[in-house]
């Protein structure tokens, strides 16, 4: 359980009216967070009923406007909306003059850094990019959640601690990640947490045609486990036939995958091959297993037969 602790409003005199442009699953929860540490939300705005209904579960009594008036009721404005749709909206609201000098621009998108901003900040805005290193669900557990969550915090020098004192006040931990980094910031985020869903997702399907009645009871030790070795140990927590070049049993599973779930063939190849590689350059996979073990992978990419040759008697190694 957290201990962390919201800080008392009355510690912090400089209390901000809140706006956020965009209602959905990130917006609404900061602005949230932001009430508890004594901030005031004023203003929201969503396009989809279920934005609007997520607003109105999540900052209730705080009125649905247009963006231009979000923007003309609040000192601090979240901009949470998709990435991509991101430069346009800022671009729009600084033509339009929404944008009023002094007004903080906050966007929560992991790609960008503060220069999307940058029209705003042509506007007399003060531009931060905050991001939460965080999945959403769109209720209110995702406050909770932000206790002690690291966010990835982009701001001009003079605006940083600005920035990480907003971060601290929504119970978060503030990371600098310089703007030229911020891609590579978002892709290993996307990496380690979204691809992550999908291999699960995958695994439990697997579980169920192989007749496992509850796929996620018998997953959620086991990834809890492997997820706690990797984030303590990284490549030594590296387990499974890969990693001990068991080439006969890689084998098993492709014939198996293509028979029940082809479209999870290319997933299971590709991680293979990276586990296989990590696994080598730490010295986990011996070499002269690792030749067959290889050749299995890049037999069976090109669609060859079921892989066999060095099969090493290993097929029912639980390890």
């Amino acid at each position: 359980m957290s201990t962390f602790q919201q800080p008392d409003p009355s510690d912090r005199p400089a209390r901000l009216t809140v706006g956020v442009v965009g209602a959905g699953r990130v917006g609404p929860a900061l602005a949230a967070s932001l009430q508890l540490a004594g901030h005031r939300p004023v203003a929201v705005s969503g396009v989809s009923d279920a934005s609007r209904r997520r607003a109105e579960a999540m900052l209730p009594d705080v009125p649905l406007v247009p963006p231009a008036e979000v923007l003309q009721r609040a000192e601090l404005v979240l901009l949470t909306v998709p990435d991509d749709a991101l430069p346009g909206l800022v671009a729009g609201l600084a033509e339009t003059g929404a944008v009023r000098p002094g007004q903080l621009l906050v966007h929560t998108s992991g790609r960008y850094g503060a220069k999307v901003l940058d029209p705003a900040l042509r506007a007399g805005a003060l531009p931060l990019a905050l991001h939460p290193a965080m999945t959403f669900t769109g209720t209110p557990v995702d406050v909770q959640r932000l206790a002690g969550c690291s966010f990835g915090v982009t701001a001009p020098e003079e605006l940083r601690l600005a920035a990480e004192a907003l971060v601290i006040e929504m119970g978060g931990e503030p990371e600098w990640i310089f703007e030229e980094n911020r891609p590579l910031y978002h892709a290993a985020l996307a990496l380690g947490a979204n691809h992550l869903v999908t291999l699960v997702a995958q695994a439990m399907e697997l579980l169920r045609t192989a007749g496992v009645e509850a796929p996620d009871r018998m997953l959620g030790p086991l990834l809890g486990a492997a997820l706690d070795n990797a984030l303590r140990s990284g490549d030594a927590a590296l387990t499974g036939p890969v990693a001990r070049g068991d080439a006969g049993t890689v084998a098993a599973h492709v014939t198996e995958l293509r028979r029940h779930a082809p479209q999870a063939v290319d997933g299971y190849l590709a991680m293979a091959r990276a586990t296989a590689d990590r696994a080598l350059a730490h010295g986990l996979l011996k070499p002269e297993l690792a030749e067959d073990l290889l050749g299995v992978l890049a037999n069976s990419a090109d669609g060859g037969g079921n892989g066999t040759s060095g099969t090493n008697g290993t097929e029912g190694n639980p390890r």
